[in-house]
């Protein structure tokens, strides 16, 4: 080891984060151009950075051009491909006008031409097209309820899939022309369905499963969303496509990019550093706080008897935790597992950890995670900090932001989930 603590796991970081790259990965993934023209579409964190894969990579004579919707401060300048910016995690009438335009060009489409589908996380709220019936304000408040319940990833898009026009395999209907979507995965499992709520991909839930979603975590939500789910239920509106329906035939759904690959890729930066790696999964889920006192053990275990590992040796791991909100602090999941280790290791000397959203963004702030040091605990003391009381109102923010140790990247344009590395040395 040569390197710092701090540069070591930084440097994975990165590695991790190259690994899903767009700029890195789309142009090996590209078809031949048809007979016809190429329309690009698409949706998500990495939307812009796919498309100007794209761009880059497609022949100059060849006819191409497009629109793809992504984050605010996630655009880039492309010539071919017009990016909007839109809203998430809320969506707004940005994202709404972008998907209309999306559907009206789609259309013009005929079976010699190709639609191309970039497809990343945050797909779901960015390309919003409500459903006849429902509004821009009724799918908002929607969203709200359902970000602030605690439901799963998949439960909120089964419900988001039953109030689009645009989503649960229903983009993929409206075309004519053959369909490849390029995906880059931030849900456990890359199953295309729940990545952007799959606007090309098979959708297995229904209307009702959308309702018992609602009853078991008490959504209240618009009166116009609850009918419209209530006369779907009834069989009063035509379902999502799904698996089996022929309109497949011609469209191919690819992941080009996982956490998996970004966890392996972490895991080859260590080793070229002399550092053994065990990798714990790419769909590690629950409670931030609760996942960080069982790595902690894990890490103690190896400190103390120096198995299952023996150090140098990095534990790595990927997934999405989530974060039950009890207080009006600031800082997002990757933050929180932090301060949580923190507490549960309570300054074991030799151990230091990373946690980061590869996305960028550690829930709604600046950052992308922190890094934790043994000596953090003390550093805090001084600066009269009290990490149990940051912990108890969700503002491990402050905590690693008065240390100097928080991890600011700004948007990474691409997304699959979270990175989290602990170094026992």
């Amino acid at each position: 080891m040569n390197l710092s603590p701090r540069d070591l796991l930084l440097g994975s970081f990165q590695a991790a984060l190259s690994a899903a790259d767009p700029l890195q990965i789309v142009p090996g993934h590209l078809p031949n151009p048809p007979k016809g023209r190429t329309l690009v579409v698409g949706a998500g964190k990495a939307a812009a950075a796919m498309a100007l894969a794209v761009e880059q990579n497609w022949p100059a004579d060849a006819p191409l051009d497009g629109l793809v919707v992504t984050r605010y401060r996630h655009g880039l300048l492309t010539n071919r491909i017009t990016v909007i910016e839109a809203g998430h995690p809320v969506p707004d009438e940005s994202g709404e006008t972008a998907a209309r335009e999306i559907v009206r060009r789609m259309k013009a489409l005929t079976p010699n031409d190709l639609l191309l589908v970039l497809i990343s996380g945050g797909g779901s709220s960015l390309l919003s097209l409500p459903a006849d019936g429902i509004d821009m304000p009724a799918l908002k408040a929607t969203t709200r309820e359902l970000l602030r319940c605690g439901a799963r990833i998949e439960e909120m898009n089964t419900v988001r899939k039953h109030l689009s026009a645009i989503q649960g395999g229903r983009l993929a209907a409206a075309c004519r022309a053959p369909l490849l979507a390029l995906i880059v995965s931030d849900v456990t499992g890359d199953d295309p369905t729940h990545i952007a709520s799959g606007p090309c991909a098979p959708d297995p839930t229904t209307y009702q499963d959308a309702l018992d979603i609602f009853r078991r975590y008490a959504v209240r939500a618009p009166d116009s969303v609850v009918a419209h789910l209530e006369r779907g239920a009834r069989g009063e509106l035509p379902e999502t496509p799904k698996p089996g329906d022929r309109i497949f035939r011609r469209v191919e759904n690819r992941v080009i990019a996982t956490a998996q690959r970004s966890l392996a890729a972490g895991a080859q930066f260590f080793a070229a550093q002399g550092v053994h790696t065990a990798i714990l999964g790419d769909s590690v889920t629950g409670e931030a706080r609760e996942v960080a006192k069982a790595y902690g053990a894990l890490a103690r275990q190896i400190v103390q008897y120096r198995t299952p590992w023996v150090p140098p040796v990095a534990l790595v791991s990927g997934g999405e935790c989530t974060v039950t909100v009890r207080g009006t602090g600031r800082g997002g999941r990757c933050s929180e597992f932090l301060l949580s280790l923190a507490l549960e290791l309570n300054g074991l000397d030799g151990v230091h950890a990373l946690a980061c959203d590869t996305d960028g963004i550690d829930g709604s702030e600046d950052n992308a995670g922190a890094i934790l040091t043994p000596d953090a605990l003390r550093r805090a003391e001084r600066k009269k900090l009290r990490a149990e009381r940051l912990l108890d109102i969700n503002d491990a923010y402050a905590f690693f932001s008065a240390l100097g140790d928080l991890v600011v990247t700004g948007p990474t344009r691409t997304n699959v989930n979270d990175y989290r590395a602990i170094l026992i040395h």
